[in-house]
């Protein structure tokens, strides 16, 4: 079957139907097929005209190789095809190429993939792939953290219940919270940002040696074949030119067919920031219960409707981000797991990278991309915060009539008076201060007014509103 566009390109699509979190979103437009194909064409062009810069391939025929490396010319299905025979999409590829490049110039046909190979492409086009997509979801992140920094801002008193083990613990804000969730995106964003700024070029040839570049430059040299390469010059000017083409880093010392550091720092950060996203949306997930009631997604219509309960409305946006978060750290683990490969290049491992990489990042930037919507239009409700609150009213801050009594008491002696009479004021449902007013431990030893205070769960916020300052002024 013919690789150049007008061949068949089958019934098949991915449309994202099991997979609604990136479905639509700009990060599946970056990792699709057609996307994949162009950056393997990018890097392409780009080692043919950084060739070019070092005179050793003619600038017309890079010109005609970059003008006719174009994603559209081709057919990914027939492609993916061909790379049965091969197990990689390269070799088709570059066939495909070189008879465009050559229908138009045949002299320029022979500098197509000069003394390359397959992986040097495929992983040049990966990393380009992943800083494409990379860039959306830190644009993505910086939106998510700045609406979150607004709800922070808003929020800085506004109390709620504190949480642990899921039962009400001491009180907190939901500015602290917003603040909390914030400070996640923002530690993604730092540790995207330095694994993009090293996203490298792969050059390395058919073993990890470059010899194929280096023959190649000497024949390209023009000056007989007793010609000597400066090997190491030859190297680091090649790789240099060619990150500057690419827009990558020159990378490591060593050519990484075999060494796939960049591919496994690329996963352990898209795992970090899929996990922040979906500690952000199992919150709202559970403030969002009906019981509960502290926070609402936003309201589109028709969004979060049942098949089958008109009352209901679920939380569609959450839900889609953690499930993100639950797959991408799996996926990550598998890329991790590639760094065991054997020998130069591996049969297997390295082919068992694409597919996981290309689920992390749109994955990713799908749970990114809906971060921002969550995020800017969060329904926030403090009166239903202060209603749970009452709940347990004043025994939110038995820990703070801990402290206080110690002195008077004894510790264990303070706790265990505290923990009866939060159990008599639960069980009588009788408010916690009129219950320890009545004690005879106590007796004189706080006045009605100190003794309310105390038991005043918006008095026992300790740094909260100091901590989202603080959180607050780091940008």
């Amino acid at each position: 079957m013919s690789v150049l566009n007008g061949g068949s390109a089958g019934p098949l699509r991915d449309t994202g139907l099991l997979s609604p979190v990136r479905a639509g979103t700009p990060a599946e437009a970056a990792v699709s097929d057609e996307a994949w194909l162009q950056a393997m064409l990018d890097a392409e062009a780009a080692l043919t005209r950084a060739q070019a810069g070092l005179g050793l391939v003619p600038p017309e025929a890079a010109r005609t190789i970059t003008r006719l490396a174009r994603g559209e010319l081709l057919d990914p299905r027939a492609v993916a095809l061909t790379a049965r025979e091969t197990a990689n999409p390269v070799v088709g590829l570059v066939q495909a190429l070189s008879r465009l490049v050559e229908k138009e110039d045949p002299a320029a046909a022979e500098y197509v993939h000069r003394g390359s190979t397959s992986q040097d492409v495929l992983d040049t086009g990966t990393m380009l792939v992943a800083a494409r997509t990379l860039r959306i979801i830190r644009s993505d992140l910086a939106r998510a953290a700045a609406a979150l920094a607004g709800l922070a801002r808003d929020h800085r008193d506004t109390l709620m219940a504190g949480r642990t083990l899921t039962l009400h613990a001491v009180p907190t804000t939901f500015g602290l919270k917003a603040a909390g969730w914030r400070q996640l995106l923002q530690d993604a964003d730092a540790r995207l940002g330095q694994v993009l700024d090293g996203l490298p070029v792969s050059l390395g040839g058919a073993a990890g040696t470059l010899a194929g570049y280096l023959e190649y430059a000497r024949i390209d040299g023009r000056a007989g074949t007793d010609t000597h390469v400066d090997a190491a010059r030859h190297v680091a000017v090649l790789t240099e030119a060619f990150a500057a083409e690419t827009g990558l880093s020159a990378g490591p010392a060593l050519p990484w067919h075999a060494l796939r550091s960049p591919v496994a720092d690329l996963a352990a950060a898209l795992a970090f920031t899929a996990g922040a996203l979906g500690k952000m949306a199992v919150d709202v997930q559970s403030l969002a219960r009906t019981e509960v009631g502290e926070v609402a997604e936003p309201t589109v219509a028709g969004r979060g409707a049942s098949s089958a309960m008109p009352q209901k409305r679920n939380p569609v946006l959450a839900t889609l981000m953690r499930s993100a978060a639950l797959q991408v750290p799996v996926l990550a683990a598998g890329l991790t797991q590639c760094l065991v490969a054997e020998d130069e290049r591996s049969a297997g491992a390295w082919h068992a990278e694409w597919l996981l990489l290309r689920e992390c990042l749109r994955l990713t930037g799908g749970a990114a991309h809906t971060a921002v919507e969550l995020a800017a239009g969060l329904q926030v409700r403090p009166e239903r915060m202060r209603r749970n609150v009452a709940l347990t009213g004043s025994a939110l801050v038995s820990e703070r009539l801990a402290a206080v009594l110690a002195p008077r008491l004894g510790k264990a002696a303070a706790k265990r008076l505290l923990t009866s009479a939060t159990e008599l004021a639960a069980g009588s449902d009788r408010p916690l201060p009129k219950v320890l007013a009545e004690l005879p431990e106590l007796t004189g030893a706080f006045d009605p007014d100190e003794l309310a205070r105390l038991c005043d769960p918006a008095h026992y916020t300790g740094a909260a509103g100091a901590l989202v300052d603080r959180a607050l002024s780091r940008p």
